[in-house]
């Protein structure tokens, strides 16, 4: 049996029995959600954001994403009900005090506390480390927990002063059930978002017909009252010195040409190209024809 050299098998060495599921690391899988971005895998930073179903992310992420989504990411199906920034909200988070950023224990002589967080709750002091639920308030962006918003009920943001109601409260990082909640949500937001545009572009097409039907009638009145008034004032004009004054206007009107004037000088006539010295003679014109027509 290989068991030379005084070797005694153990009976699970000898006999295989069914595979042990593997169990997700709860620190591991706490820290993935709350310190890493859901699309990049990589370290939150500042600005962060958070999408209608709660979830966080680099805001450089999301619009690298935005700007060329045919490119390959691990997790690409999280972003897909993203269609532009005004589906991201950018979070107004608290810093954490006793957080001393990642170079906290270079040497290895220190306890590294893996639940402290980079943020908290401005109101109960809570850390956002996964082990508190938190929410976060789509028409701000403040951030606090769920205990902070159930002990001091208002209807004002803690932080800023903004007013909210409960339906602008989103969960960060929920359970599945709440994030079908959430999707239910923003599946009618946006359903009532195209209901609105529907109705704002018929009533502006109603507003313009009526509009141009009015402005039709009113430059027809204007035309007829132009008319009227010129006819008027024809035979205003006419009378028993009605021939009297057609004769001097076709009088004035005749033109006088400035070669037949004959108080102007013969310099300055010819200035002009109806001047004699200005036109050319038989042997001066050419078989071809030019642009400019005084052209030799």
């Amino acid at each position: 049996m290989g068991c030379d050299g005084g070797t005694i098998p153990k009976r699970h060495e000898l006999v295989k029995g069914p595979k042990k599921v593997e169990k997700v690391d709860k620190n591991a899988e706490l820290a993935a959600k709350w310190k890493y971005c859901a699309l990049s895998q990589e370290k939150l930073k500042r600005p962060i954001v958070a999408c209608e179903l709660g979830r966080l992310y680099n805001k450089d992420a999301i619009i690298e994403y935005l700007l060329d989504k045919s490119a390959e990411r691990p997790n690409a199906e999280s972003v897909t009900h993203i269609r532009g920034i005004k589906d991201i909200k950018e979070l107004n988070l608290t810093d954490n005090p006793e957080w001393e950023g990642e170079r906290r224990n270079i040497k290895g002589d220190r306890y590294e506390d893996i639940h402290c967080g980079m943020f908290i709750c401005p109101v109960v002091g809570l850390e956002m480390n996964g082990k508190h639920r938190f929410c976060y308030l789509q028409t701000c962006g403040c951030v606090f927990s769920d205990r902070a918003l159930k002990e001091v009920k208002t209807e004002i943001c803690h932080k800023c002063g903004d007013p909210f109601k409960e339906e602008d409260v989103v969960v960060l990082n929920g359970t599945k059930e709440e994030v079908e909640k959430l999707w239910e949500k923003m599946e009618a937001r946006r359903a009532k978002a195209k209901t609105k545009k529907s109705k704002k572009s018929k009533a502006a097409e109603t507003v313009s017909t009526p509009q141009d039907s009015k402005e039709g009638t009113q430059s027809l009145q204007v035309d007829v009252a132009v008319q009227n008034g010129g006819e008027s004032s024809q035979s205003a004009m006419a009378g028993p010195s009605g021939s009297s004054s057609s004769s001097k206007i076709t009088k004035s009107s005749t033109k006088r040409t400035i070669q037949k004037m004959e108080e102007k000088s013969e310099a300055f006539k010819s200035l002009f190209t109806s001047h004699s010295s200005a036109k050319r003679t038989k042997e001066q014109t050419s078989n071809w024809v030019t642009h400019t027509p005084y052209h030799f």
